[in-house]
């Protein structure tokens, strides 16, 4: 009996994904049916494969959504997060699995009861991070307790970022995903985490000058800026008891810096709407948010409100991005500071053809064991292969595909609304993806957290 499989959304982290479908579809007696907007953007190859089905989908629309939803076996929705919910309230209803990569929303969060008395799998946070970082997390950190080990330390960091060959701009980055999440990155509360067992505390306005360095070998250094909320997994990973539990987002050494400079003028402020923004001149927009001056040309008004000299590199860095180009123009109507920004940086920041993404992950584990402590690091990098199949596409794309197949072949089964931090789900999903190359280098290294016998000696 063939087994359908509706995919909601064929954006660009579903390449690696489809492929994995189409090439199990044999063996595995799987029919792809892809439901989108857009369905004649598919590559021709997909939508001419004997096991693939393209049908023209509006998430909004009742009927098509409730139709196609009502013939699958499983759902697979990546969609925008905000709209995974109608798929979820009709999977409950017509009694379908669904699995996404996206966190869990209050909304679906709701749904858990009904997903368990249904005998339903409702797997979220499946993709790279949230996904790939809960797995190799919990794998370490089960096998640590395995030996009678006791967890002090866990901090975990993720970046989407240029890969060596295409890292070409004095900021050492492009967009890898959605442009809009970086622009915005931070904001909505300060920066919450544990370190030393103290309760820390980092406002938006300082997040971008309070990082953490990390090297990996054959890739060089990088930093980490917090992420919002460390804590959110606290009690899911088991870790109430942690001294330090920090999560960060991972960037080349320089850019937080640089970034600073955009959340100290203001331009990746979303709160209020430009009534002038269309057509306004990428000079004209860095003058916004400047003193006015009747002698002063925006250059020297910048340089001096942020005292940055003449020959400093983040000098060089605005000046790339063409800031202060009275020709380029900005199309948008009624935007925000930071809509505006993003459309600047897209003209900068965007991979070209031939460039390629690279993904890299780092995770550390301090623990105590037998009396001693010790600390594990991790460390996985990925790099992308075209533009179309980025290393972003296949650590999103793959474990999502792996996870759905697991449950429709029964090595998944607990129901309810989750996330994959049990053995039944991290347990075949990461021993799937090594083969696809997607594997963690581990180390040990000394404990480098808080040892009150070195201090007190």
């Amino acid at each position: 009996m063939v087994r359908n499989i509706l995919l909601l959304g064929a954006g660009k982290s579903t390449s690696y994904l489809i492929d994995y479908f189409l090439e199990k579809s044999a063996a595995e007696k799987l029919h792809l049916t892809i439901g989108d907007l857009n369905p004649e953007n598919i590559p021709s190859k997909i939508a001419t494969h004997p096991q693939c089905t393209l049908i023209p989908l509006d998430i909004f629309n009742d009927v098509e959504r409730k139709d196609a939803i009502s013939k699958a076996s499983i759902v697979v929705s990546m969609l925008p997060p905000r709209l995974h919910i109608m798929a979820a309230e009709d999977c409950i209803a017509f009694k379908k699995h669904l699995v996404t990569a996206s966190y869990i929303s209050d909304a679906i969060k709701k749904l858990d009861d009904q997903a368990k008395q249904a005998g339903l799998v409702f797997m979220n946070e499946v993709g790279l991070d949230p996904g790939i970082d809960h797995m190799s997390a919990m794998e370490v950190i089960d096998r640590i307790r395995a030996k009678g080990g006791k967890m002090l330390l866990f901090e975990s960091f993720t970046g989407g970022l240029v890969a060596p060959e295409s890292d070409d701009n004095l900021w050492n980055y492009k967009f890898t995903w959605n442009p809009r999440n970086v622009v915005i990155a931070g904001q909505g509360g300060a920066a919450k985490f544990i370190q030393e067992g103290t309760y820390k505390y980092i406002p938006y306005h300082r997040l971008f000058r309070r990082t953490e360095f990390l090297d990996v070998e054959g890739y060089g250094s990088f930093e980490a800026y917090a992420n919002r909320d460390s804590l959110k997994y606290r009690e899911a990973y088991g870790l109430q008891d942690v001294l330090t539990l920090y999560r960060g987002t991972m960037r080349r050494v320089g850019f937080s810096k640089a970034w600073n400079i955009f959340v100290q003028l203001g331009m990746t402020d979303d709160n209020y709407v430009v009534e002038n923004s269309e057509g306004m001149s990428y000079r004209d927009f860095t003058n916004l948010f400047l003193p006015y001056s009747l002698t002063d040309s925006v250059e020297l008004k910048l340089r001096h409100y942020l005292k940055i000299d003449q020959d400093d590199i983040f000098w060089g860095k605005l000046m790339e991005l063409d800031l202060f180009n009275p020709n380029k123009t900005i199309p948008l109507k009624a935007a925000t500071p930071a809509q505006m920004l993003q459309y600047i940086l897209e003209d900068s920041w965007t991979l070209k053809d031939g460039e390629k993404d690279m993904i890299v992950m780092y995770h550390k584990f301090g623990y105590e064991l037998e009396g001693k402590r010790k600390q594990i690091d991790a460390n996985m990098v990925v790099l992308g292969e075209s533009q179309s199949h980025t290393a972003m596409a296949k650590t999103v794309g793959l474990p999502v595909a792996m996870a759905t197949l697991n449950i429709l072949n029964g090595k998944i089964t607990t129901p309810g609304v989750q996330i994959p931090i049990s053995k039944e789900v991290y347990a075949p999903i990461l021993s799937e993806l090594k083969s696809y190359q997607i594997n963690f280098n581990e180390f040990e290294v000394p404990y480098l957290g808080y040892n009150p016998d070195v201090v007190n000696s």
